[in-house]
């Protein structure tokens, strides 16, 4: 198996505000208006856009949202759990990984609007994915969550909300 460094050096990856590395694979040349989109998009946006992402065990993808669905795909690595925290409070984690019969996926949705953060399964010395947005990606959409606020509003997911926010 290749080392994360070689897909960094590969794909020419650059640090992710939110942890790890990324780089842009893809981003639509044809546009939606904002008027033809839904109100909680501040602009015109990207067809779609898609992105390669890369975690080493020791990151961790802090919560953040997007108003947009993110499709999720495995490429290589270990497996990688997504903790997704919907509206109503329900903790859904989502394992990326070629093992089936360990309950991993090679794709699955994060729905537009719902807190979600990721790490590397703690057998994982990495984890390579990739992000695919429709409407494209735009950091105006992008909110990174404070961890006060989080435990505010779901305290019951103490102990992931901590693994997945910054200190501050």
């Amino acid at each position: 198996m290749k080392q994360a460094k070689y897909w960094v050096e590969k794909y020419q990856m650059q640090t992710h505000p939110e942890g790890g590395y990324f780089t842009e694979t893809y981003r639509s040349t044809e546009s939606i208006s904002q008027s033809a989109l839904p109100g909680r998009f501040s602009g015109d946006r990207s067809f779609g856009t898609g992105i390669y992402f890369l975690l080493e065990n020791h990151h961790f993808s802090a919560f953040h949202r997007i108003q947009a669905d993110e499709m999720w795909h495995f490429y290589a690595g270990g497996p990688l759990q997504v903790y997704v925290i919907h509206p109503n409070g329900r903790l859904e984690i989502i394992k990326l990984g070629a093992n089936p019969d360990n309950g991993e996926v090679f794709q699955a949705v994060v729905p537009a609007g719902t807190w979600f953060g990721s790490k590397p399964a703690a057998e994982s010395d990495y984890s390579l994915v990739g992000c695919t947005v429709a409407p494209g990606f735009d950091f105006a959409d992008f909110e990174l969550a404070k961890r006060a606020d989080l435990l505010t509003a779901y305290p019951e997911h103490e102990d992931v909300i901590r693994l997945l926010t910054p200190e501050v």
